[in-house]
């Protein structure tokens, strides 16, 4: 073979199946060149250069969206491994063999699977295109338009499982709902100042008396045309008007507003509107109410999900804080991955690259200044408190995203040793270790578990016994058994006590005991048995000595 020409074999994976080609001929050197590239668009030219040596079908849609799940994520799917053993060279012509392939991370994993030699680069990369686009020529069976439709198929199993699969634990509807609630605040500050500037020119006095724009535009909706509303009955329309204009935070029934605007609706120097124009205020007005409650219920909504979600972080600096956080990394598991040096500058990018250019101060902080912490520091502390509450809001998105539990612990304790390095700015007082801290909340939720283990298996333990009735039934029947057993014992003890008696009072002699009907215990069969043969021996001495004596 000339010298700059390579032979090695090049692994394709499309969406019919794993193909395996061999590079028959192929001039590295010349293949960046733009008259190299032309002629291997022609299938004539590539054809030549590339064989095809292996093909291996998918069997079902099921197995191919099986194979690139595994291959996205750089595995070896159990097919490809045994479609590459059966067609790569065995013992020592595997070693000196190299193997394309396309990605860098999928050819580690293949050559640790295979134990071939394998490479990815520019050249490999450059042969698959070629043989994407002469694919039909190199493989007959897949024309007819039978690959895009393999495509077509993958493609859209594919996404639909990437959708269905989200390990971000629906941070998304955060990403959203964030994005909503910034824009709704624009946009009700804008409708808030149309309305107050539109409703003026009828009731200019309203102004002075209702500051808050939300207030006013429901308190304009209830006045509606001054006269109209004079002429109303007064009662319902000025409970109405104080509901309308109270403040449940500082305690104000709006009672008092609600007499202020009436006498000042009396004195009014504003214009009169026609019926057609105040109906389009109102119906602006009542639009601009609506829009305020649903943010309000928005942000209700959006405190929820970060409790569900995040609820560490939303613990440690806020729901609206977190979420932004979120919404900036692009997802929990994005924001979990940043350092902390990142967390405290996420917001800030175009003062950084701006300070970076032009060689000036970085910025100190980024989403996290809108937090209560930053604020509350002192001037010449606001850079450390940012960088000790990036750091926390680093471990709390952590947990969050890692953590098997949903718990708000970590984050109740976070954010005492925030306060604590604010004291200690201030006053000096050591604050505890990170670590310390840590180890306590795990052990307190270590026996939360622990407890909650035990509760359910003693409950358990009582579902597992039998009912209180059956158990009262058995003890009875018990206690009946045992009383029939205690009366017959006592009833045969009589009875003994009664043949004993019996035998003392009429004694027959020793001989005619044993043919006595009385059962014997083993004690009694021993004792009479005993008695005859001392008898018997006693007498067999008395004869010996009888012979002796004569």
């Amino acid at each position: 073979m000339k010298e700059g020409v390579a032979s090695f074999l090049v692994l394709a994976e499309t969406a019919a199946g794993y193909a395996l080609l061999e590079v028959v001929e192929f001039d590295e050197i010349a293949s960046m060149g733009p008259e190299m590239q032309r002629a291997l668009s022609e299938a004539s030219n590539f054809l030549r250069c590339v064989k095809l040596k292996a093909f291996l079908a998918f069997s079902s849609a099921e197995m191919a969206l099986e194979n690139i799940n595994e291959i996205s994520e750089h595995g070896v799917p159990e097919r490809l491994h045994r479609f590459l053993e059966m067609n790569l060279p065995q013992n020592k012509k595997k070693k000196k063999l190299i193997l394309g392939v396309v990605e860098p991370d999928l050819g580690k994993a293949i050559s640790e699977a295979t134990g071939a030699s394998v490479r990815s680069d520019d050249i490999i990369r450059e042969i698959l295109r070629g043989a994407r686009q002469h694919l039909v020529k190199l493989i007959p069976e897949l024309g007819n338009g039978v690959i895009e439709q393999s495509q077509l198929g993958l493609g859209h199993a594919f996404s639909r499982a990437k959708v269905k699969f989200n390990p971000a634990r629906a941070d998304n509807m955060i990403i959203q709902s964030i994005g909503l609630l910034d824009t709704l605040d624009k946009d009700i500050n804008t409708f808030a100042m149309r309305c107050r500037e539109w409703y003026s020119w009828h009731f200019p006095e309203l102004r002075d008396l209702v500051r808050d724009n939300y207030a006013f535009a429901r308190a304009a909706a209830v006045v509606g045309d001054r006269a109209s509303f004079l002429a109303a009955d007064e009662t319902a329309k000025m409970k109405e008007l104080a509901d309308a204009v109270s403040n449940t935070i500082e305690g104000d029934d709006g009672v008092k507003t609600a007499t202020a605007i009436r006498s000042a609706a009396r004195m009014s120097m504003g214009m009169d509107c026609s019926s057609g124009d105040m109906a389009n205020i109102m119906r602006f007005t009542r639009r601009m109410v609506a829009l305020a409650t649903y943010r309000a219920q928005l942000g209700l909504y959006l405190g929820d999900k970060m409790l569900a979600v995040a609820p560490n972080l939303a613990t440690l600096v806020g729901e609206s804080v977190g979420a932004r956080l979120i919404s900036k990394a692009g997802s929990l598991s994005s924001l979990a991955k940043c350092p902390a040096s990142t967390v405290q500058i996420l917001g800030a990018e175009k003062a950084l690259f701006r300070a970076l250019k032009k060689k000036g101060n970085t910025p100190k902080y980024g989403l996290i200044y809108h937090s209560t912490f930053i604020g509350r520091a002192a001037k010449k502390n606001k850079g450390r408190i940012s960088r000790y509450l990036a750091n926390k809001c680093a471990i709390a998105s952590r947990i969050d995203a890692f953590a098997e539990d949903v718990t708000t612990k970590y984050g109740e304790q976070m954010r005492e040793q925030v306060e604590e390095r604010l004291r200690f700015f201030d006053t000096g007082e050591t604050p505890r270790k990170n670590i310390d801290v840590m180890t306590q909340v795990a052990n307190e939720l270590k026996a939360a578990a622990a407890a909650a283990t035990k509760k359910e298996n003693s409950s358990m333990d009582v579902v597992d016994k039998p009912p209180p009735s059956s158990s009262k039934k058995k003890s009875k029947k018990k206690k009946e058994q045992e009383e029939e057993v205690v009366e017959l014992a006592d009833s045969s003890k009589k009875k003994k006590k009664k043949k004993k008696d019996d035998e003392e009072n009429d004694e027959p002699p020793k001989k005619k005991k044993k043919a006595t009907d009385e059962p014997a215990t083993p004690a009694a069969l021993a004792s009479p048995a005993a008695g005859a043969a001392e008898d018997a021996s006693s007498k067999k001495k008395k004869k010996k000595r009888k012979k002796d004596d004569a």
